[in-house]
């Protein structure tokens, strides 16, 4: 609320943002002022990042297939 408040009044100028406080979901004030720059997560885009996460990837398939539920699961509806 802070930063749009701030964006909203001309305290800040622009902002641009790759990581939001309630993902997947992103204020959709956010992604309809003209001074905000969106990206989806792309900080994360070296080669060690995705090696890392496709290693979790297989680690939470493993999990579930063994009946557990993986620790970082989002969707809890679903299993």
């Amino acid at each position: 609320e802070a930063l749009i408040a701030a964006l909203q009044s001309g305290h800040l100028a622009g902002a641009g943002l790759d990581v939001y406080p309630d993902e997947p979901n992103v204020d959709p004030r956010l992604i309809a002022h003209p001074n905000v720059m969106t990206l989806p997560h792309i900080g994360s885009a070296t080669a060690e990042g995705r090696e890392d996460s496709g290693h979790k990837v297989i680690a939470n398939i493993r999990m579930w297939a063994d009946g557990h539920r993986p620790p970082d699961q989002v969707l809890t509806a679903l299993l």
